[in-house]
C-alpha cells in the first residue's frame, strides 16, 4: 500500500503498461488531480487514489482496469498527428 502524502506536484502518472496517462496537479481528498496541459480538452481531470497500484520513485501507476478519463494521454500524439 502506498502512502498519499508520497504523491507530489510534476509527478507522472502511467497506466498499467507503463504508458504515460498524465501529471499531478495537486491531490484533492481522495483523488489526484492532473494538469491541464496533458488533455486533449485542455481541462483538469481527476483519477481517484484507488486506482493507483504503486509509487516508484517519481511515477505513479495506475492498476490493470482503472478508470482512465478520455483524452488523456493522448495530447501529444494527437499534435503530431
Amino acid at each position: 500500500m502506498f502512502e498519499k502524502l508520497r504523491i507530489k506536484e510534476h509527478m507522472e502518472v502511467a497506466n498499467c503498461e507503463g504508458l504515460h496517462v498524465g501529471t499531478v496537479d495537486e491531490v484533492k481528498d481522495d483523488a489526484i488531480k492532473l494538469t491541464k496541459s496533458d488533455s486533449a480538452d485542455d481541462m483538469h481531470h481527476f483519477l481517484s487514489l484507488d486506482d493507483v497500484e504503486k509509487i516508484d520513485d517519481n511515477r505513479i501507476y495506475l492498476k490493470e482496469g482503472a478508470r482512465i478519463p478520455e483524452g488523456l494521454g493522448n495530447k501529444a500524439v494527437m499534435e503530431d498527428a
